[in-house]
């Protein structure tokens, strides 16, 4: 059986699926008819599903964004747009739209916050879109964030000012375009693990972040970890992932 309604009691011999009312398990689901929402996922990996909503339909992203907030009292969905944003908010009216990071939350139970704080730092202005997509994520899952916005490495003297308060941080997220320079140079300076984010800004031979991407995967900064290309929510996952053990 697929179905996993609230007063259903849906038992799938495989271990696939087990609920019964509005008790979780690890590998439980409700089947929309759009969309199997993963209702076990908080048990699994300490946060609910997040939603991605490029590709759905406003109406798609609503739907499930209420199933999970009913169950969980909080939820994240990425790359929200305007339609999306009107959808969700007419559905759930406590609905938060973080434009530039392009996400949508709610928070009707904040995850408990962490003491350890979490730098994003940001190469350019241009880059910002990526590295609020992060930002809004560590926070929604209790992570303390401290920004730092315009620190490029065509401009040294503008990191090195702040790189003492970068190192206090437990996990450094580095998010930069162009040829992607900036992780190396955080992780010559800073004691942190290091998570880098190529963004797709950049000139003609850039391809789209490829240039980025490529710099970051051969950084010679020691422990450098790369995720694909205008990834902040990815780096932000693996961050808030660190920052719990």
């Amino acid at each position: 059986m697929v179905q996993c309604r609230e007063h259903e009691k849906v038992d799938v011999r495989s271990g696939l699926a087990v609920v019964s009312g509005m008790e979780e398990r690890p590998y439980s689901f409700v089947d929309l008819g759009y969309a199997r929402v993963d209702t076990g996922r908080h048990v699994r990996c300490g946060f609910p599903e997040v939603v991605f909503c490029s590709g759905k339909t406003p109406e798609q992203v609503a739907g499930i964004m209420q199933e999970i907030v009913e169950r969980e009292g909080i939820v994240l969905a990425t790359r929200a747009d305007a339609d999306h944003a009107a959808a969700v908010r007419a559905l759930l009216p406590d609905a938060k739209h973080h434009e530039r990071a392009r996400c949508l939350t709610v928070e009707r139970t904040p995850a408990p916050v962490r003491p350890d704080s979490i730098a994003v730092v940001c190469a350019g202005t241009s880059d910002l879109p990526v590295a609020e997509e992060a930002a809004v994520t560590l926070q929604i899952f209790g992570n303390p964030v401290r920004r730092y916005t315009d620190v490029g490495v065509a401009g040294l003297h503008r990191l090195l000012a702040v790189h003492e308060e970068i190192a206090e941080c437990r996990v450094v997220i580095v998010v930069a375009g162009m040829e992607g320079a900036l992780p190396s140079v955080v992780a010559g300076l800073v004691p942190r693990p290091i998570i880098a984010v190529p963004t797709s800004i950049g000139y003609g031979a850039n391809f789209g972040g490829l240039a980025a991407l490529l710099g970051m995967l051969n950084s010679c900064g020691s422990g450098v970890t790369v995720v694909n290309i205008d990834n902040g929510f990815g780096a932000a996952y693996a961050a808030a992932q660190i920052n719990r053990v």
